[in-house]
């Protein structure tokens, strides 16, 4: 008799009981999914332009970033330099590797090392610093060098973003540096080292994917920094008509 009762029992419950067994299945598959961090990648160029300065310096210029992690970890390759068109030779270049974390919502801690070919001998740096959206969304980048020759230094990096329409964006951006020691063999003077503005007008052609620009940047040297460049014949402060485009992979 209990054969047969088990037998009733499951003829009647097992149609009802898979399809619960196959959604649970379901649901631990998709909570496991969604557990796993999702990896992205991507190539951002901030600034890729051609500037003009008032006395005829003609530079090619570019900012760019290289990303691959999680929103847990990512791992940056940072390059930006400037390129004297008429003499054919770098007036600077720098290349950062760092890890990046999370510290708050809105920012992030990375630490790694920046590579610098500048005018004199080469430059190895540990670098710290954070990065995020400051209050009234301000874009902030701020780092802490220490030279491979034990010179200190600090540079803070700033934009804000003013959407004039869906389309037309006003850029406001500044970086200045400050050394905390003199390191005379690449013309850096303690205090206050130099100073970049600029004021970009962008079109958003491509979903922020590609975004032609035109705007004025300002480049300044001060204190000893500006001495030292002085005694080698070079300028201290320069304006620039630029046209250039960021872009996005």
């Amino acid at each position: 008799m209990s054969r047969i009762r088990a037998l009733v029992c499951t003829s009647l419950l097992g149609p009802a009981v898979l399809p619960t067994a196959v959604v649970a299945q379901e649901m631990i598959v998709d909570t496991t999914a969604r557990k796993q961090p999702l990896t992205f990648w991507g190539v951002q160029f901030e600034e890729l332009e051609y500037r003009y300065s008032d006395d005829d310096e003609e530079l090619g210029v570019w900012n760019a970033d290289v990303f691959y992690g999680t929103d847990d970890l990512k791992v940056r390759w940072l390059t930006k330099g400037e390129y004297a068109i008429a003499e054919q030779a770098y007036e600077g270049l720098e290349n950062q590797l760092v890890g990046q974390v999370p510290i708050s919502d809105f920012f992030d801690a990375k630490v790694g090392v920046r590579f610098d070919t500048p005018e004199g001998p080469d430059r190895t740096y540990a670098v710290l610093g954070v990065t995020g959206l400051a209050p009234q969304w301000f874009e902030v980048d701020a780092n802490l060098y220490v030279s491979n020759e034990g010179e200190t230094s600090a540079e803070l990096d700033v934009e804000y973003e003013l959407l004039l329409t869906n389309y037309w964006i006003l850029s406001a951006t500044l970086d200045a540096t400050v050394a905390f020691s003199e390191d005379r063999e690449i013309g850096v003077g303690k205090g206050l080292v130099s100073s970049e503005t600029g004021l970009r007008l962008s079109y958003d052609l491509v979903d922020r994917a590609f975004s032609p620009y035109v705007g004025v940047v300002h480049e300044r040297k001060y204190g000893d920094t500006a001495d030292f460049a002085e005694a080698e014949g070079a300028g201290t402060e320069d304006w620039f008509a630029v046209v250039g485009a960021r872009i996005t992979f």
